[in-house]
């Protein structure tokens, strides 16, 4: 997935939550991925330094994957 067309459609606050919404993307049939500073894992209190978990996905998928997490 190339990166320079990604945008952020959903923040969530920890790791769980955004692997829930990523799987009802990929459902969807919408690629995505999970954006975090978490330190590997080993940390997950970082990412909220970060902004949290940020859900990416292609810029012309963003208007799909809104409504797919709105529904979630």
């Amino acid at each position: 997935m190339p990166e320079s067309d990604l945008v952020v459609v959903h923040q969530f606050g920890n790791a769980p939550d955004a692997e829930l919404a990523k799987t009802a993307l990929k459902a969807a049939g919408i690629e995505c991925m999970i954006q975090a500073d978490s330190a590997g894992g080993m940390r997950p209190h970082l990412a909220w330094a970060s902004g949290g978990y940020k859900i990416l996905v292609r810029s012309e998928d963003a208007d799909a994957a809104r409504e797919v997490l709105e529904v979630s």
